[in-house]
């Protein structure tokens, strides 16, 4: 009797293994839809097909979009295409007119949704927008989440990216399952746009961070100590942080982030300009001081104005020692 017991519990344990394995199989097959594939968008893409997903892919830059179908993405025309062919989509765009053209224009995705599409925009917007986005879904029978995202093109390759989202509790369950495909963390943060809110002051302090660690670093350097000294006397020190221990900004100093690539790749100086005119937009609006946000986005202004927008925002280092340095000799 207890061999039986023994038996009849080893094959119910394997039959349901093998269910859950048939139906994760079954879910992977499920097709997303991805519109976006610039510096973060097309590393997530490529981290959903290699956990085995069928991915619809679109994009602008043509280039982009050979790149994912060379390794196995379907291509649609438009979002209104992508949006034909899949129950399930992500976003990662610029800039929120981007996201009112892609969800809201003549060939974007609310165009042709299914009712009870899941919608996913991760792109860093206005967080009105997201709410505007949201309710002209639900009138189609969607349901549209935001979930913008940090961690910058280091995790998005390692798929190790922290997920801020904001929507229906009732979704996020199905939201988190498909996100850790390509991140690690994924908080819900409340309501639509409460996922933008909480990317906007991320990046401020984020810009913050950067352009006081940039200072730090340039001064240290012009008094004759080595940046890579400094830079681990600071990371073993109270001045530790994310913008000195895992992107840091001085040439040389890490391998494979963008200020060793000449600030090329990563997230660039016009985008941080833009989030942090969303964080100083809504300052405004809360009557909220931000005085060093504020001023963090007077220095990404003139750094784009000065043909810096396209380089990483780390690149504010290199504006400081030689930009401002010319300054001062003239």
């Amino acid at each position: 009797m207890f061999c039986l017991k023994r038996i009849f519990s080893y094959n119910l344990n394997w039959i349901c293994r093998q269910f859950s394995a048939s139906a994760a199989a079954r879910g992977s097959q499920t097709p997303v839809g991805f519109i976006g594939l610039g510096n973060m968008g097309g590393s997530m893409a490529e981290n959903l097909l290699a956990t085995g997903h069928r991915v619809i892919v679109y994009d602008k830059v043509q280039d982009s979009v050979k790149l994912l179908q060379d390794k196995g993405a379907v291509v649609g025309k438009n979002p209104a295409e992508v949006a034909q062919q899949a129950e399930r989509i992500i976003t990662m765009l610029p800039s929120s007119p981007h996201v009112q053209e892609v969800y809201l224009g003549p060939d974007g995705i609310l165009s042709a949704v299914k009712g009870g599409a899941l919608l996913v925009d991760c792109s860093t917007i206005d967080p009105a927008v997201a709410i505007e986005v949201s309710k002209k879904a639900s009138d189609k029978a969607a349901v549209f989440m935001d979930a913008p995202v940090s961690g910058g093109v280091v995790a998005a390759k390692a798929a190790s990216l922290t997920f801020m989202v904001g929507g229906q509790e009732t979704e996020f369950d199905a939201v988190k399952e498909l996100l850790l495909h390509m991140g690690k963390n994924v908080i819900r943060c409340g309501i639509v746009g409460t996922g933008q809110t909480a990317k906007i002051c991320n990046n401020m302090l984020l810009a913050i961070s950067m352009i006081g660690v940039s200072e730090a670093l340039n001064l240290g350097s012009r008094l004759g100590l080595d940046p890579k000294t400094l830079s681990s006397i600071m990371n073993i020190s109270t001045g530790r942080c994310w913008s000195s221990d895992t992107y840091n900004p001085v040439p040389g100093v890490i391998e494979g982030v963008p200020s060793s690539n000449n600030y090329n790749g990563g997230f660039g100086s016009a985008l941080m300009c833009k989030d942090l005119g969303l964080a100083q937009t809504a300052a405004i609006n809360t009557q909220t001081p931000t005085p060093l946000g504020s001023q963090a986005l007077q220095m990404y202004r003139t750094m784009v104005m000065k043909g810096y927008g396209l380089k990483d925002f780390s690149s504010v280092y290199k504006y400081l020692s030689t930009e401002e340095e010319c300054e001062t000799k003239n």
